[in-house]
């Protein structure tokens, strides 16, 4: 293994536990929030905290999202699915209907030819 304490420090990042040990930050490159407000470097000590409420922000907004998109998607769920269920209750129903009309018409049948067939038996 390499000692890669021999590069200039410029050509290559410390590990992790190079930072620990040594107990400094490193700087991060300045990032741009949405907002175009440059993040601070992390030695000048305001990219932790600035960090920290970036994803505060971000969760916060997310959890906002969640909620407003959660209702929008209920309401137009609701409001595509009300004629389709409409539509599959009435073929249920007029099904269920014609089925029960076939069944009870099969009953009188019977029931007609029972009678006649004790009657002629009489």
């Amino acid at each position: 293994m390499a000692d890669t304490r021999a590069r200039p420090a410029a050509a290559r990042l410390p590990t992790l536990t190079e930072v620990m040990q040594e107990g400094h930050a490193v700087p991060e490159p300045a990032r741009s929030r949405p907002s175009g407000v440059a993040v601070a470097d992390a030695a000048t000590g305001g990219a932790a905290p600035a960090a920290l409420d970036e994803t505060r922000i971000v969760e916060a907004v997310m959890s906002g999202l969640q909620q407003r998109i959660d209702l929008m998607l209920e309401y137009r769920l609701r409001e595509a699915l009300a004629p389709l269920l409409a539509r599959a209750t009435d073929a249920i129903l007029q099904e269920a209907r014609a089925e029960l009309a076939h069944t009870l018409r099969d009953i009188a049948a019977r029931a007609v030819s029972q009678e006649l067939a004790r009657r002629r038996l009489r």
